[in-house]
């Protein structure tokens, strides 16, 4: 079977890149890749589980069609391109080339035109055509033979509409009637007009009434009032726009079936992009594991080569070349370096002497595994010149291991020797488990780069990379790639192992040099010296601490959870009226939609099933109470699987306790995120969730568990910044801020403040920080959009310092690229003064809730830190156990609560000093929901 598709290049690209936009994926230069990512990702999609036997990708040019020349306003308001996406053109262009997949254009028309002749075209030849976009217009071109193919989005499959798709979603009898639909209703994307006052759902009823919007305008009579007045009045427009609308099926292109063919990428140009782009996972998911990077001499070439495609660029497209960074150019190999292997006692003493008389060094440690707390110490090096460093292996006998580890004890607990490292805390616990507790000053480069570039990544090899052209040795090359049969530390030879370890200590060493000017630049030295860096002692005190899991607890609510499930699992049965697999979505949405009729209109994926996602059942839940069911029988199940069960799994077998993972350098507002398990996941909004909490408790019978948590925090520090009088006033005289809020707005007295008006003036308090909309808090509200929209302005007059510091973070972010929090980290908004409205909105509202959220991040870990020094000058026996978004957990022994308590509260209010009272709530009891 002859198989077609044909993309259409540049709406797909626009789709991948708002897709990615809230979080966009940066290289380690600064580019923007998330759209080429995700266009690659949907081609691979496609060339994977479709197999096309024949592709084109089409594109519009810069040339004017006769859309254009006829109606001069058509597409006259449409947004520029926002500059990231522009810059990311040239080497979707460059990915296509490297795909083998002819890119075709044609002046003086559109893609869709092109697309549609092709298909055309080729249905006459016999082929299945999928035209491959998200645009609605194309529903007129389908046919037996011809189908749209809209790709997966929001975690919903692929959809291939055919035409009873098309009929049933636009409610005609004949495909062409799509025409006549989007003739009378308009497209303000495009600037196509319409007739005034024809939505779609009009549009669809008077087509079905009188065919066409030709048979409208004959039968206007038959209308009534206004609708008559505007059907008559603008008659020549609706039927220009009709013929905006109509995709041309006669461009002078040519199907050429042979060019059209699918073949095998062209593995150098792919090869040499990927690794441009920093695309490594990617380039083994097309190329397998023999995909590498590429050395020097390729990767200059395809910089010089990168705007030289056959392919011609339509000129509006190429708005600003994208940058290309310099090629890693130095390895091992070509690199003068000297490398120790120091392997006797007497010498690895003089070694430890001579690192003795350092007032600063490079440390770190190869280990068997990842897990710090489970894996065995290999080895370690040192560095404190460039291009020289010391690597001391350590075997695998652990009372020799100890014996070694011991010589090097004294200068790892110098506390007036500055410590290097890339990801100390793992060097940390590590180093724990031998018994050496490592003091001093640390210098961290992967939390320097974090503070100095938050939003790209800061592993080693990135940064050696970027700031020293360096390609350091892979770990895939000492033990291979990730899998079963990837291999151990220990096996590698020690020649190799030297030069491997060796190299991470001096890479290391001179990224310290690189990146500590950087901090100052920066002006985030002070944050790295006083938050980030002491921190870093601090998480792994805390990871080193671990929480006891109540088992039994835990197994009990399983065993509930199972009945829950069983009971629910019943009742859907006997509502339905059949018994079915309620976790397949095809057997479910069988069962609501075809037997049940729960929605005549439900949509379907791509395979023909109907959607059942939780967006999809929440909407349909006033319908049935079969729906709450299965929303509770779905969330019972996640319950278990993902907490209930897992929990006890992840227990370490030595010290009886959960051991989670702090991530210091991966959010971007500076909050701390974890791991195995991920603590701020657990569950606290519904009761069932809750319950898992209860297995979170003490050590030993007497110990309780305290919770602290920040009351309010974001609100205040809200206030903090725009030092509005109104809010202060609510704080300091410790009103209730939500009430004070409506009695503010609504005009009333505290007394007079409703449950509805506090609840409003709640969703409004906490929706300003996220700069949410009218339409936004109509919609969280289910209120008018117009009452929305007067709410939010009585607001504002209420409290003006919060409007006037609103439009300054936004000014500040415009002209200096950043905003800043309280103690100066940094979140850079690259694209706050994008000429895209929409891309700009969401910088704007970054600009106004990143100093307020990573203020808060601040003060937290500012808390731990000092809470941390004191329980060990204090020699207390209390363990600070976790932190979860705004709240810290003790395990404390009784008699030292009333300590704990104290310490906490002071620490915790005076983290940042502030106008505003702080608030903390602190809790006590036998298990964390009961402290909580």
């Amino acid at each position: 079977m002859k198989k077609l598709f044909l993309l259409d290049g540049m709406a797909l690209i626009y789709r991948a890149y708002f897709a990615l936009s809230k979080v966009p994926r940066l290289t380690s230069y600064g580019l923007n890749t998330g759209a080429i990512l995700g266009f690659t990702n949907t081609l691979l999609d496609v060339l994977r589980n479709q197999k096309p036997t024949h592709l084109a990708v089409v594109f519009d040019t810069a040339a004017p069609t006769n859309r254009h020349i006829e109606f001069e306003a058509y597409k006259a308001h449409r947004q520029e391109m926002p500059e990231d996406l522009a810059k990311s053109i040239p080497y979707v262009f460059k990915l296509i080339e490297g795909f083998n997949i002819p890119l075709i254009t044609k002046d003086g028309y559109e893609a869709d035109d092109i697309i549609g002749t092709l298909a055309k075209k080729a249905e006459q030849e016999g082929f299945t055509v999928y035209c491959m976009t998200p645009d609605k217009d194309f529903g007129q071109l389908v046919s037996d033979n011809i189908f749209i193919y809209k790709p997966a989005r929001m975690g919903n499959g692929a959809e291939v509409l055919g035409v009873p798709e098309i009929l049933e979603k636009w409610e005609i009898t004949d495909v062409s009637q799509v025409i006549d639909i989007l003739g009378l209703w308009g497209d303000a994307v495009d600037n196509i007009p319409g007739i005034p006052g024809i939505g779609e759902k009009t549009a669809k009823k008077l087509v079905q009434e009188f065919g066409s919007v030709e048979g409208l305008i004959a039968n206007a009579d038959k209308l009534k009032g206004k609708q008559q007045e505007n059907v008559i009045k603008y008659a020549e427009q609706g039927l220009i726009s009709k013929k905006l609308a109509t995709i041309l099926l006669d461009v002078p292109v040519e199907l050429e079936e042979e060019r059209l063919q699918v073949e095998k990428p062209n593995k150098e140009i792919l090869e040499t992009l990927f690794a441009e782009l920093e695309f490594r996972t990617l380039g083994k998911r097309v190329f397998g594991e023999d995909f590498t990077v590429v050395d020097n001499n390729k990767l200059a070439t395809a910089q010089m080569d990168l705007f030289s495609s056959p392919n011609p660029l339509p000129e509006n497209i190429l708005q600003e070349e994208a940058e290309v960074p310099a090629s890693a150019a130095n390895n091992i190999h070509n690199t003068k370096h000297e490398y120790i292997l120091v392997d006797q006692p007497s010498s690895i003493q003089a070694l430890a002497e001579d690192l003795g008389k350092q007032n600063i060094f490079c440390f770190d440690t190869e280990s068997t595994g990842l897990d710090a707390l489970t894996a065995e110490i290999v080895g370690l090096s040192f560095s404190y010149e460039e291009g020289k460093a010391y690597y001391v292996p350590t075997p695998a006998d652990s009372v020799q291991a100890q014996i070694i580890v011991d010589i090097l004890k004294p200068i790892l607990e110098n506390p007036k020797i500055k410590k290097v490292g890339q990801n100390l805390k793992y060097d940390i616990l590590l180093l724990a488990k031998y018994g050496i507790k490592v003091q001093g000053e640390i210098f961290d480069t992967m939390l320097a780069h974090y503070l100095i570039d938050p939003d790209t990544r800061h592993g080693m090899d990135i940064l050696a990379e970027t700031y020293l052209g360096y390609t350091p040795v892979s770990i895939t090359e000492l033990i291979g790639g990730k899998g079963k049969n990837q291999g151990n530390m220990r096996d590698v030879e020690i020649e190799k192992i030297k030069e491997y370890a060796s190299e991470d200590a001096d890479i290391t060493w001179q990224l310290y040099q690189r990146l500590s000017p950087l901090l100052i630049e920066t002006k985030t030295d002070e944050l790295a010296q006083k938050v980030e860096f002491p921190l870093v002692y601090t998480l792994a005190e805390i990871e080193k601490n671990g929480v006891k899991i109540d088992v039994d607890t835990l197994k009990a609510f399983s065993e509930s959870l199972e009945k829950d499930i069983s009971a629910l699992e019943n009742n859907i049965y006997e509502k339905a009226g059949v018994k079915f697999n309620i976790s397949s979505p095809k057997q479910l949405g069988e069962v609501l939609f075809d037997k049940l009729q729960l929605d005549p209109k439900a949509k379907k994926t791509k395979t023909g099933q109907y959607k059942t996602g939780e967006d999809v059942l929440l909407a349909l839940a006033h319908k049935s109470d079969i729906v709450q069911d299965i929303l509770d029988f779905r969330q019972y199940q996640k319950l278990k699987s993902t907490y209930v069960d897992a929990l006890p799994t992840l227990i370490n077998p030595n010290t009886g306790l959960i051991h989670t993972s702090y991530n210091q350098a991966v959010a971007a507002t500076g909050r701390l995120s974890s791991t195995n398990p991920n603590l701020q996941n657990i569950p606290i909004r519904t009761e069932k969730g809750r319950e898992v909490r209860k297995a979170f408790i003490p050590r030993s019978p007497d110990h309780v568990l305290l919770s602290a948590d920040y009351s309010q925090i974001e609100l205040r520090i809200m206030a903090e910044l725009s030092q509005d009088e109104n809010m202060l006033e609510a704080f300091t005289l410790g009103h209730d801020i939500h009430k004070a809020t409506a009695a503010k707005v609504y005009g009333v007295s505290l007394d007079e403040v409703t449950s509805d008006q506090r609840r409003n003036a709640k969703a409004v308090n906490f929706g300003i920080i996220y700069g949410q909309s009218a339409f936004g808090l109509s919609q969280s509200l289910g209120i008018p959009r117009r009452e929305a929209a007067d709410i939010i302005d009585q607001y504002f007059n209420q409290y003006q310092g919060i409007k006037q510091y609103m439009s300054k973070a936004v000014e500040f972010a415009k002209e200096k690229g950043y905003v800043e929090t309280i103690m100066k980290r940094r979140r850079y908004l690259r694209d706050i003064n994008s000429a895209n409205m929409t891309v700009r909105g969401f910088a704007e509202r970054n600009a106004i809730n990143a100093p307020i959220q990573g203020s808060a991040a601040d003060m937290i870990k500012v808390a731990m830190i000092n809470i941390q020094n004191d329980i060990t000058t204090q020699s207390l026996t209390g363990k600070m156990i976790m932190q979860v978004h705004d709240e810290l957990v003790f395990d404390v022994p009784k008699h030292e609560i009333d300590s704990f308590k104290n310490i906490i509260l002071e620490r915790m209010k005076s983290a940042i000093p502030m106008r505003v009272p702080i608030e903390v709530e602190i809790g006590e009891g036998t298990n964390w929901l009961e402290a909580h």
